[in-house]
This record gives C-alpha cells, sequence and structure tokens, in this order.
C-alpha cells in the first residue's frame, strides 16, 4: 500500500492546458485526513488551476484526483464533498446569485441556460433568486 493509497486526498500527476498554454504539469500530493495544507507560488504557479481540477470546476488534461481511494476525476462538483472558496469573493449583494453568475460570465441578464447549467453543476439550482445575503458562508 503506497501512501497515495491511505491519503483522504491523492492528487496524481495532475496537468492542465489551455491551448498551447500548459498551466499545470505533473502535480501530485498526497493530503492525509485532517491535515492542514496550502499551495503557495508566485501568480500564475497554477495554485487556482490546481484547486479548481481538485473541485471538478475543470477538466484535468492529464493525471487523477482521489478521494479515499476512489478516483473522483470524472465525479461532478456537487458529488465530491469539496469545494473552493476564495480568500475575498466580490459577489454583488443586489443581485441574486443567478445574476451573480450572469455578470461573471459577461452576459448581464442573459444566457439563462447557461447559468442554469452552472448552478446545477455545483447543486446549487434552488438557491438560483437568492441573495449573498441569503446564503450561508458556512
Amino acid at each position: 500500500m503506497t501512501a497515495a493509497d491511505t491519503a483522504h486526498l491523492a492528487v496524481q500527476g495532475l496537468a492542465k492546458r489551455f491551448g498551447a498554454v500548459t498551466a499545470l504539469d505533473g502535480l501530485t500530493l498526497d493530503i492525509g485526513a485532517g491535515e492542514f495544507v496550502c499551495l503557495v507560488g508566485p501568480s500564475g504557479c497554477g495554485k487556482t488551476t490546481a484547486l479548481r481540477l481538485i473541485a471538478g470546476l475543470e477538466t484535468p488534461s492529464g493525471g487523477r484526483v482521489r478521494s479515499d481511494g476512489a478516483d473522483i476525476t470524472a465525479l461532478a462538483p456537487a458529488l465530491r464533498g469539496m469545494g473552493m472558496v476564495f480568500q475575498s469573493y466580490a459577489l454583488f449583494p443586489n443581485m441574486s446569485a443567478a445574476q451573480n453568475i450572469a455578470f461573471a460570465l459577461g452576459r448581464g441578464g442573459g444566457a439563462r441556460a447557461r447559468v442554469a447549467e452552472l448552478l446545477e453543476l455545483v447543486d446549487l439550482s434552488r438557491f438560483a433568486a437568492k441573495r449573498p445575503n441569503e446564503l450561508s458562508g458556512g
């Protein structure tokens, strides 16, 4: 049995390419249950890309993500039991969750289908009409 088999979270050879740009190349981590881990590095080194891949918000170009030994690489974000929260999130308090997503997509009030798809992806469809102050931060 290897460390990757017993780790709560095992990232094996994780890679992400956006066209000709390699954002992450061969990241391997074994994080045990209860461990506290920080990713530290300069801007553009792949920290956010790694977290997005682990959370399932991006599809890897290579490698695997395992949780408690199970391969979750292809599992939907809402089924992974993990997420990603930025230090300083920027939500418009006068807009609903759906409106904030639409704005972030650069589509103001349009693209309902894409917004619905993204809300479904992270299992938040039932909160589409809620404003940020009506959502739990926990």
